[in-house]
């Protein structure tokens, strides 16, 4: 199956996926040693592309890792793990999503779908892949609570594609009666004093407020009372 995705990539993409996947891969090793030693604290998944992963920066300066800071500060039994890979789509989440569980979670946030925009990927491909990445994780856990995160894209994609793109992941929110991440960029989307110089991919500044995106939606789930 990933030798079907890497054929059709090109060598460039390749090569980020490949570096992606291997580091999503020793994350989630450590990870799964890290909960041996912490048994007792729920675990936070967060599935997505090179902006999970933190392209260009150290992993500490990417999102998963300060919205663990801010779980911590708020002592909050929960351990945060980055399963983010870059150049990664939503059908690739779909093949990997079981795997990214398989030491267990009780939480996930779906954060894919930018890059089968910027591919022109058709937008009911993407809806049906997030949707399918959902029901997998309750086959995994029926349990689980998941958080869908939005996407946009620049106008120059066309208004058409650009208005069903960006619906799309309200209506996968609605599907699998998850909650919303309006939009995990907001703020720092098209603002280059928070890009890199590719222009897509957020600084060390930017991925704080992303951070914050994400924050905003996951702390009532954290604080949430049991049934």
């Amino acid at each position: 199956m990933v030798d079907l995705v890497l054929k059709q990539m090109d060598e460039s993409l390749r090569k980020i996926f490949l570096r992606g996947l291997l580091l999503a891969a020793i994350i989630l090793v450590f990870a799964g040693n890290t909960a041996k030693a912490n048994d007792t604290k729920k675990r936070i998944v967060i599935l997505g592309d090179s902006i999970t992963a933190g392209y260009g920066l150290n992993l500490s300066q990417a999102y998963p890792a300060l919205i663990q800071q801010k779980i911590a500060k708020a002592k909050l039994p929960f351990i945060v793990v980055n399963a983010g890979v870059s150049g990664d789509t939503s059908a690739g989440g779909l093949r990997r999503v079981t795997w990214a569980l398989s030491k267990g979670a009780d939480i996930l946030v779906v954060a894919l779908g930018g890059n089968d925009g910027l591919r022109g990927i058709p937008p009911d491909e993407t809806k049906k892949n997030l949707i399918g990445i959902v029901k997998k994780a309750r086959i995994k856990n029926p349990e689980i609570k998941t958080l869908i995160a939005g996407m946009q894209m620049p106008d120059n994609m066309g208004p058409e594609f650009t208005e069903r793109f960006k619906k799309l992941f309200p209506q996968v929110a609605k599907a699998t009666k998850s909650r919303l991440i309006p939009f995990l960029i907001a703020g720092v989307g098209g603002n280059e004093n928070l890009n890199q110089p590719d222009g897509i991919h957020p600084t060390k500044e930017g991925q704080k407020i992303v951070a914050e995106n994400v924050w905003k939606i996951l702390l009532p789930e954290l604080t949430a009372k049991e049934p």
